[in-house]
């Protein structure tokens, strides 16, 4: 009887060392389960196509950035003539360089009354917008005058608003206009860059006739604003000075400092300083006479009692007196200031209460006499409700 086979095991190659097969046996002895396979070949299979897609993306943008751009030039140039010109903002020099539209200002809301009963025009200032930068800051310190073309002497000043090009006045005048002349009237509002030691820029002004428009009823009106006119002539002249009050003690330092643009023909000028409680004299000082000179420099101190109580009571006046050709000295012009004032005298002394123990200086353009007189009237036309109130 011979032998059984022996089992079929492979044979190396001729010429080979036959060696035992060490990862299969391991794998072979590692209990597997029957997924594990199936999810190794998931795996795989997602990061390989993972990475071709990679490569495909990068191919792709490489080839789209080293592309020629003709073809989108092309289709620029069709869109700028059909609708693009409405999406595309213009350039600066060509807004300002077009010859065919006027220049802007900005605009105005301003309010009118009209009380048949007292004969009296009521103008309300609301807000100005989009004014033009006056510094080179890119900003303004606007503020607006309002006159009448028939009373040169009566103008109303707003208080003064910084670092805007959108003010908000919200300041109410009033004018006593009979109806006869309120067709021949035109009402005329400035709009000015404050400047504490220069001349007032003008930034716009407003022209309205009032027999253009129907003041049987309120009017709101919004209305641009035209270029300044000419400046007004200032024959009364200019006069500088600095405030400090002293809440603790009460004490108010006046330093009436120069003047300037004096009429020609005047002489031996000084400066009267003048208060007022509740619109009666009370004490007064004057500085000595500057003799032949249209800009007379003083720089002379006064200093007045003042309880912090009675401030807001208090009006302070100083007039630049002078001779003239008749030897006979008169008032040539007035600044009042107090919590009555308006306009510039009224910020000065509103600077003076918020930086107290600090001097604050200021020019101020002199006023007529009559107009700027407290103890007669200090505001005679002006209705109750007064800036900043």
């Amino acid at each position: 009887m011979g032998r059984p086979p022996a089992p079929y095991s492979p044979q190396a190659p001729m010429g080979t060392t036959a060696e035992p097969s060490l990862v299969p046996d391991l794998i072979g002895r590692i209990p597997w389960p029957r997924w594990a396979p199936i999810a190794v070949a998931v795996a795989a299979s997602t990061l390989v196509v993972s990475c071709l897609l990679c490569v495909l993306c990068c191919c792709w943008c490489r080839r789209r950035r080293t592309e020629p751009r003709d073809k989108e030039s092309v289709g620029l140039g069709r869109a700028l003539s059909a609708t693009t010109t409405h999406l595309v903002q213009p350039e600066v020099d060509d807004v300002e360089s077009s010859p065919g539209e006027p220049q802007q200002w900005g605009r105005l809301q301003l309010s009118l009354q009209y009380d048949l009963g007292s004969q009296q025009i009521r103008v309300g200032l609301k807000q100005a917008v989009d004014l033009r930068a006056g510094g080179p800051g890119g900003t303004t310190d606007p503020y607006a005058c309002v006159s009448l073309s028939t009373q040169a002497g009566h103008t109303h000043e707003t208080k003064v608003h910084h670092g805007t090009l959108c003010p908000v006045f919200d300041e109410t005048c009033c004018f006593h206009v009979p109806p006869a002349e309120l067709p021949g009237t035109t009402l005329r509002v400035r709009l000015l860059d404050f400047r504490r030691f220069s001349r007032h820029e003008p930034l716009g002004e407003l022209r309205l006739p009032l027999g253009a428009v129907d003041l049987r009823h309120v009017l709101e009106l919004w209305r641009p604003l035209g270029p300044p006119g000419a400046a007004e002539a200032e024959p009364l002249g200019e006069l500088c000075f600095s405030l400090r009050y002293v809440p603790g003690s009460g004490q108010l330092t006046v330093v009436v400092l120069e003047a300037r643009g004096l009429g020609p023909g005047l002489a031996d000028s000084y400066v009267k300083v003048q208060l007022l409680l509740n619109r009666r004299k009370w004490k007064k000082r004057r500085t000595s006479a500057r003799k032949g000179t249209a800009a007379p420099y003083f720089n002379e101190a006064f200093s007045f009692l003042v309880p912090f109580r009675q401030i807001q009571s208090v009006d302070l006046v100083l007039a630049v007196w002078a001779r003239g050709p008749r030897f006979r000295a008169a008032p040539v012009g007035k600044v009042v200031l107090g919590a009555r004032a308006s306009g510039q005298p009224l910020q000065h002394w509103a600077d003076m209460l918020a930086h107290a123990r600090r001097p604050v200086a200021q020019w101020h353009r002199l006023r007529p006499p009559g107009e700027a007189d407290p103890a007669s009237a200090l505001s005679p036309d002006l209705c109750p409700s007064l800036p900043g109130s």
